[in-house]
């Protein structure tokens, strides 16, 4: 029998269970070890750690401090495991945690976090989703129901302190070029409410100050959100610390290509079969700095779509030049306005492509000055004819079922996601840090010079 080497309590807080994190760093000790040619079981959080409820409100979508996200088991230490080589990951089985069989999406109000489309979806909205074996639909979104693909958005091994640093600084430039900018141009560290695994005192401060955060891909992998790594699909990961570190999370039951939503997939709890093999030396072997994969054998098949082609001109007219993503997000709008006409709002449209089993294309980057980008949407998830006719579209809502909106702005301050304790520095006196329970009595570094502090 398999064993399940992390597992997670959907009951208690992410921050009580050291065998998680949030954030990237070459310290955070290893939660466990396995060999070469070993399966095992990791279970999950979905990536808000449970913030997100099965409601009727987008209060929780609204509110939520994305400082917090995402929370990934592991790492898993790989014994033998040297910068350099790959670790080769098969993905065996994936599935939902019994006692959590549905999910969310959602769109991030502009002011905490936004999305792809957040000019025009600017407020907090989600949609909840039920499983039904491989299937699933919403109450919030009639007509439409698809089989799953279920995937880790995020999954990676742990970098290197030369590679960390290498983020931190490239990121870091990136905002100044921008400050101001809502949602803002990268993530810097935010040592306040990050979890750090089984790390404690001085190192742990040190460590929460300088991780990077979790929210894009990187050369290690993270946050790749590629939706055809599910059962079956074998991950090439370059390896760049001892043990390699792997970790996963922010499961999907389903998503469409590019996440568009941001909250963009169907969320979910629930645990992941792996193997591991290592490939000793096979970065220079094969020249590779990025993972690379072989997709799942399994996908849901569909005949018939129609395809939406977006250009490198802007909703204002305005001509870029080359621009893929103008391009793609033409093909979405496109898109959105023609499954308005069968009676869905913006919002409903919206999350089915961020949600159901949509392809998205690159079909053109040479034609001077546009790019061609398509969106593929499959006929068959839908429970009526969307195909175009001399009819024209047959309305089939009238407007009573809509996802849940939260249009004021996120409560601020939000209330932290750990408690605060005081302490005090016998140099520079009293201050609060924020601390999960587990390390209240522990000393905290001070923020003015960095000595540990007792708590009062």
């Amino acid at each position: 029998m398999t064993d399940t080497l992390i597992k997670v309590d959907l009951n208690r807080p992410p921050t009580d269970n050291e065998r998680v994190h949030n954030r990237w760093h070459p310290d955070i000790p290893m939660a466990c070890w396995v060999q070469p040619g070993d399966d095992f079981i990791l279970e999950t959080y979905d990536w808000t750690g449970g913030f997100i409820k099965n409601n009727d409100s987008a209060d929780d979508v609204r509110d939520i401090d994305l400082t917090t996200v995402h929370y990934l088991s592991g790492p898993v230490g790989v014994k033998g495991a040297q910068p350099g080589d790959l670790l080769v990951v098969d993905l065996l089985d994936i599935g939902a945690k019994p006692d959590s069989l549905w999910g969310f999406n959602g769109f991030f109000s502009k002011n905490n976090g936004g999305g792809f489309l957040t000019d025009h979806f600017p407020s907090a909205q989600k949609s909840i989703w039920d499983f039904k074996g491989m299937f699933t639909s919403s109450r919030h979104i009639p007509g439409v129901n698809f089989p799953g693909l279920i995937h880790p958005g995020l999954i990676g091994c742990l970098p290197d302190r030369p590679m960390l640093e290498m983020w931190n600084e490239r990121e870091r430039a990136l905002i100044a070029t921008d400050p101001e900018r809502v949602p803002g141009l990268a993530n810097p560290p935010s040592a306040g409410t990050a979890h750090m695994g089984q790390m404690r005192g001085e190192a742990r401060d040190k460590a929460a100050a300088e991780g990077a955060r979790t929210v894009p891909p990187r050369e290690h992998g993270g946050n790749c959100d590629i939706k055809d790594l599910s059962r079956g699909a074998k991950v090439f990961f370059p390896v760049y610390v001892d043990g390699a570190g792997l970790s996963v999370g922010d499961l999907h039951f389903s998503q469409g290509d590019g996440e568009i939503t941001f909250c963009g997939a169907i969320e979910m709890a629930g645990w992941v079969h792996m193997k591991v093999s290592l490939i000793k030396g096979g970065m220079a072997k094969y020249g590779i700095k990025n993972p690379i994969f072989k997709p799942s054998p399994i996908t849901p098949r569909y005949d018939d779509y129609l395809i939406f082609e977006g250009i490198s001109v802007d909703e204002s007219g305005r001509q870029h030049y080359l621009d893929v993503n103008v391009a793609y997000r033409q093909a979405c709008l496109n898109a959105i306005e023609y499954l308005k006409k069968f009676g869905y709002s913006g919002a409903q449209a919206y999350s089915i492509l961020g949600t159901a089993p949509v392809q998205g294309h690159i079909s053109g980057v040479v034609d001077v000055p546009n790019s061609c980008a398509t969106l593929w949407l499959p006929t068959g998830i839908f429970d009526f004819d969307i195909n175009p006719n001399a009819a024209g579209p047959v309305v089939q809502f009238d407007g009573s079922i809509d996802m849940p909106l939260s249009p004021r702005p996120a409560l601020t301050p939000r209330s932290p996601p750990m408690p605060t304790y005081d302490y005090d520095c016998v140099q520079c006196g009293g201050f609060e840090a924020l601390r999960p329970l587990r390390l209240r009595d522990e000393p905290a570094a001070c923020p003015g010079c960095g000595t540990a502090a007792a708590r009062v």
